[in-house]
């Protein structure tokens, strides 16, 4: 039975290279299953996978290290071989260096007629696919020597890519390059699937991703805990209870939206509309005064009210069971007045944008750890709150959102392809696997903050909140771009969010 597995209906549980490892371990030593069999199994499923996206290539053309990997890149050559297509070898690396099941898979390939030939950086390639079994998932530092030429000659050439386990050159731990990595059309990943090939730079090189299982038992995972999990949004949705007949606005919350500092009205508009598509009870917007009709004629049911001063914004806050704060706030004397006013809630927060930046530099919130706010920082927010820089932010990610949990409490968002969700009340970070470039405009951030803000209010817990916040905008956001990428506006995904949130087709 295949067992292949394609991009979104790929398995919750994300692994490290170290935990893949010993997943290789047990299913060899304690189960029994011959590790050349697990390598033949790949190779198959990889080769299933490249007919039913190349059905009839002209030729194959595979890059093999002197690891694992390589070996399953052998054994794809003997299938290939096997069946009759044309297929040409590239030795990266001393073939001396081969040994145990690779070398193994090398000899039948050799037995099955296939040519083997060393690595060149003149080598000519003009048709067929490329199958990349250079690197695997072993790599501990950037890539240097033959395999970076090679990784520099695949990418030059406009032919299709089909990786073995993982592109070459890409952390499979984090989803960072290790100098260089090579770009696929397709990804074959085997028994655990690699978190690192869901975030950061992972989804700009993968491409189309795949998974198999190579029919190890689940007690083989059983036995393997995994570092992270792909969050899912039909799973999360099951979790919104039936409304009541007699429900009435107060049952689902007051949010309260505080921003928009001069010339950023609509970043508290947005937020404020959010929270209305996904069902918030009341929604208050507390801004400027100059933008109150601005954001009545967009959206007559927000109650928006002017302030000029934290004293007067303090009773209106009296009436929020949520407050969410950060959208346009500007990080002047007057978004630093409002956040002090709100950080001396005990209401549920969503700390958003400025209020991040303010947070950050230690001008408000003496209190900088609560178990009942949810933070959602991009990177070069992620940066300031833990005094670092972006790029190290970037270099692990899960590390970056568990950390900035450890130091904030609640639950943090770090936002950015392959957005992560870490909390106080699931042992792993959560991965969204939803979402897509089009979603890099001004403004998306305030529209996530609005529907965090909603389902808070309706009683969600901020690890809840959050989970399931990121996934409902991210799904918004794919339905949006289904009339194109470019062009998509933050408020496009409004529509989609109220269909979403009650479950519709």
């Amino acid at each position: 039975m295949d067992r292949t597995i394609a991009n979104n209906n790929l398995p919750t549980r994300l692994y490290r290279a170290k935990q893949v490892r010993e997943l290789d371990r047990v299913a060899i030593e304690e189960q029994g299953i011959p590790g050349f069999t697990l390598m033949r199994r790949a190779a198959k499923a990889a080769f299933t996978i490249l007919l039913a996206q190349y059905p009839e290539p002209e030729k194959l053309t595979i890059f093999c290290g002197t690891g694992n990997n390589g070996g399953d890149g052998y054994a794809m050559a003997s299938l290939a071989r096997q069946r009759g297509l044309e297929v040409a070898l590239i030795q990266c690396g001393d073939a001396g260096k081969i040994s145990g099941d690779a070398l193994q898979a090398r000899q039948h390939a050799l037995q099955d007629g296939v040519e083997v030939t060393d690595f060149s950086a003149d080598l000519v390639i003009e048709q067929g696919v490329i199958i990349d079994a250079l690197l695997g998932t072993g790599l501990s530092g950037d890539v240097r020597g033959v395999s970076a030429e090679a990784i520099g000659l695949i990418n030059s050439l406009d032919l299709p890519v089909l990786a073995v386990d993982i592109p070459s050159g890409l952390c499979s731990d984090a989803g960072r390059v290790l100098g260089n990595a090579l770009y696929a059309d397709h990804t074959v990943s085997f028994i655990g699937l690699k978190q690192g090939l869901l975030t950061g730079a992972g989804p700009d090189y993968t491409g189309a991703l795949h998974f198999h299982d190579l029919s190890v038992p689940e007690t083989v995972f059983q036995q393997v805990a995994s570092s992270s999990e792909r969050l899912d949004l039909p799973q999360l949705l099951a979790q919104l209870p039936a409304r009541q007949a007699s429900a009435h606005k107060g049952h689902f919350g007051h949010v309260m939206v505080t921003g928009g500092d001069s010339g950023m009205a609509g970043a508290a508009a947005m937020a404020s509309q959010a929270a209305c598509r996904v069902g918030a009870g009341l929604i208050s917007c507390a801004t400027r005064p100059e933008h109150i009709p601005a954001i009545i004629a967009r959206s007559p049911e927000v109650m928006a009210h002017g302030v000029i001063s934290g004293q007067e914004i303090e009773p209106l806050l009296a009436a929020a069971s949520v407050v969410v704060v950060g959208p346009g706030l500007g990080q002047g004397a007057w978004g630093e007045q409002l956040l002090q006013k709100v950080a001396e809630l005990t209401v549920p927060l969503v700390v958003d944008a400025d209020a991040l930046n303010l947070l950050a530099a230690g001008r408000v919130i003496k209190n900088r750890q609560r178990d009942n706010w949810i933070l959602t920082p991009h990177p070069g927010e992620a940066a300031r709150l833990l005094g670092c820089s972006t790029a190290e932010v970037q270099q692990d990610r899960f590390a970056a959102a568990a950390e900035l949990q450890r130091r904030y409490g609640g639950a943090v968002i770090l936002k950015g392809a392959g957005t992560l969700v870490a909390d106080d009340e699931n042992s792993q970070v959560g991965l969204c696997p939803y979402g897509n470039p089009g979603m890099a405009t001004g403004g998306m951030g305030d529209v996530l903050s609005g529907v965090l803000g909603a389902l808070l209010a309706q009683g969600f817990s901020p690890a809840q909140a959050a989970r399931l916040g990121v996934c409902l905008h991210a799904t918004a956001g794919d339905r949006a771009a289904v009339q194109g990428q470019r062009g998509m506006m933050a408020t496009d995904l409004l529509p989609h969010l109220r269909t979403l949130i009650n479950q519709l087709a």
